[in-house]
């Protein structure tokens, strides 16, 4: 794909069982022209997938219009079980600029986004991050408090209208978080233990409003299929709080439980960077620089 400006979009929809339906929703970012689907992926305790998308702005605009379209008709929110905290059947939507694009021109692609489909499918759309139309709608997590079963309540409080589309929820599609946003990389590490009170415990700590680490959002979750409890990450900002800070955290935060680390993963992708910091770390690499890298250099 050669384009000129090229923005991101990583929608997160409240589906990760079906994979018939994860396919038809993944299916408008196939043989796109001016649209390229990078990664998705799924997981049936989250119950949630998460898709990398990048494009064109117009064209991709025009894909995530026609994915929400079918995950309003596919995903019925009213039958959905899973650990990861949901609101819609679209969760959250962000748009990130990734070359010749600002974070002012995925603001507006995103609000194009929320008033095609609140139009379409009849489904309300809350603004979030840099798209914010209010300080108590910039954290995901605000909004999202009180989940699908107490989101038509929530919503009868004036501060809690949805910026696009009808004034309470859809009724199998939930509401939507929409915006601009700088990339996050949804970071999980799985413990040896099937306690979700001691990950959660450990993600109180490790998260910025638990007087963590700044930068980090955390949660704990159960994994059925494995029987293990993950610290599930979401890293705002990798270039002030790097992966294998929040590594470390956790690793010395579950000392204290006598447990210990399993494994971690991504959830979709992760910027070079800030892979590359956490090998540097790790590997005690003096003066240490992306120039190091051999696919950086040859891209520069």
């Amino acid at each position: 794909m050669q384009v000129d400006r090229i923005l991101e979009c990583v929608p997160n929809y409240s589906e990760g069982c079906d994979q018939d339906i994860v396919e038809k929703l993944v299916s408008p970012f196939r043989g796109r022209q001016g649209v390229k689907l990078l990664d998705y992926s799924s997981d049936p305790d989250h119950n949630r997938s998460v898709v990398t998308v990048v494009g064109e702005p117009e064209a991709l605009r025009d894909a995530v219009i026609q994915s929400i379209g079918l995950a309003v008709q596919l995903i019925d929110l009213t039958k959905h079980k899973g650990q990861h905290p949901r609101m819609g059947c679209v969760d959250v939507v962000p748009f990130i600029p990734i070359r010749n694009c600002t974070l002012a021109l995925a603001d507006e692609i995103a609000k194009e986004v929320a008033e095609t489909c609140a139009e379409r499918f009849g489904q309300p759309f809350f603004l979030y991050e840099y798209s914010a139309s209010s300080p108590l709608r910039t954290n995901l997590a605000d909004i999202r408090r009180g989940e699908f079963e107490g989101m038509a309540e929530k919503m009868r409080n004036p501060d809690w209208r949805p910026d696009f589309g009808p004034r309470t929820i859809h009724p199998t599609g939930g509401v939507t978080a929409i915006g601009a946003r700088l990339p996050l990389i949804a970071f999980n590490i799985n413990l040896n233990t099937a306690d979700v009170t001691i990950a959660t415990a450990i993600a109180v700590r490790v998260r910025q409003s638990g007087g963590g680490l700044r930068f980090v959002k955390a949660l704990g979750i159960y994994l059925a299929h494995r029987n293990l409890a993950q610290v599930s990450m979401n890293m705002t900002d990798y270039t002030q709080t790097a992966l294998y800070q929040a590594y470390e955290m956790v690793k010395l935060e579950a000392r204290r439980y006598g447990v210990s680390i399993v494994s971690s993963e991504l959830i979709g992708l992760s910027p070079m960077e800030a892979l590359a910091q956490s090998a540097a770390y790790y590997l005690q690499i003096e003066d240490f620089s992306m120039n190091k890298v051999l696919e950086h250099r040859m891209m520069a």
